[in-house]
């Protein structure tokens, strides 16, 4: 009896030391892995996971809010510690979100907004990428016809883009020197449907649009394209956010106008310090930077706490700087690009 009570002593003090040693579990719940600057965030969140002795495990929800909640609870039977989810629909992940909450697990809301206190939210300020796209666009069409292409209407980033839109450009419509001409949601922020809503609303008004303010740089692409069939592509100022290298590439070639650089980078890296600081005992008022947001058009008056990031803009009298930042190549950035109005980043 002694030789099995030690025996089964020293199996328990093996099992514990095995467990203590294993790595700390972080999983990602992708909303949908299509868009080009989402790999971006991947490998920065790998990387710094693994700087922090934690391991990375994902899933893609694919466009799919059923899906994600399947994935979510996937991930939690798969033993994670922290769990960085990017909703595809602000409402039906919160059951999801509750979940991890009764397991202890706790919740980084990356990029996208989740109405819950329990979901730390990090992203950059949105309202600013709003000001920044409109400042943009005013500067180089203060008149006009003026066209908003807004997000997704699941994402509450969509409306806090838009009210830093609204903060720049709301005076000069109140007194008439812009007139709003269309104004459209683009479920999922899919590009084929920003160019369906652009072509109706040119044909509504007989083409006469001098400003589009597009709500991120995969809905500025499906404008521009929509604009490129009725020969104005070039001619109208349009908005992005993102830094994808088409975009950035459009802009070299004089067809959009700005794009909001959210430095991707940081954002992953940010968040995955987070994740692991908050499944190692780190309460949510303790993070470094933190502070109180309240989430827009909450009936509940809901507060998270949050981190916001610095966005830039990026013209074409700057695009140097992602070139420095080593975030695009010059033949990317440059490719189609030549003669004496080419940017200087592609001289």
């Amino acid at each position: 009896m002694k030789r099995f009570l030690l025996g089964l002593m020293v199996g328990v003090s093996f099992l514990g030391a095995g467990l203590a040693q294993r790595p700390l579990l972080v999983g990602v719940s992708w909303a949908n892995f299509q868009e080009e600057r989402w790999r971006r965030d991947e490998a920065a969140i790998k990387a710094q996971l693994a700087q922090m002795g934690a391991e990375y495990i994902s899933t893609d929800a694919q466009s799919s809010a059923e899906k994600q909640l399947n994935d979510v609870d996937s991930l939690i039977a798969r033993g994670v510690r922290a769990l960085i989810i990017i909703a595809w629909d602000k409402d039906a992940i919160l059951p999801a979100v509750q979940k991890a909450r009764a397991a202890g697990i706790p919740v980084v809301a990356y990029d996208r907004l989740i109405a819950d206190p329990y979901a730390f939210y990090i992203s950059f300020d949105n309202v600013e990428v709003g000001r920044l796209q409109a400042q943009a666009v005013y500067k180089v069409r203060p008149k006009g016809n003026y066209v908003f292409i807004l997000g997704s209407p699941t994402d509450p980033n969509a409306d806090l883009v838009h009210q830093g839109q609204l903060e720049v450009l709301q005076p000069a419509i109140d007194r008439g020197d812009i007139k709003v001409v269309g104004k459209q949601y683009t479920p999922g922020w899919r590009p084929e449907i920003a160019q369906r809503n652009m072509e109706q609303i040119l044909a509504a008004n007989n083409n006469k649009v001098d400003a589009v303010v597009a709500s991120n740089d995969g809905t500025a692409g499906g404008v521009i394209a929509a604009l490129a069939a009725v020969g104005l592509a070039g001619k109208v100022p349009v908005s992005g956010q993102d830094a994808d290298w088409a975009a950035l590439n459009r802009i070299a070639k004089g067809l959009q106008t700005v794009t909001v650089w959210k430095n991707t980078r940081e954002l992953g890296t940010k968040a995955a310090e987070i994740a692991v600081l908050l499944a190692r005992g780190t309460k949510p008022e303790a993070i470094p930077g933190v502070s109180k947001f309240k989430v827009p058009g909450d009936s509940r008056g809901t507060v998270v706490n949050g981190l916001l990031l610095k966005p830039i803009p990026i013209t074409r009298d700057n695009l140097q700087v992602v070139l420095d930042a080593g975030w695009i190549t010059k033949e990317a950035l440059c490719q189609g690009v030549s003669g004496p109005q080419a940017p200087a980043a592609c001289r």
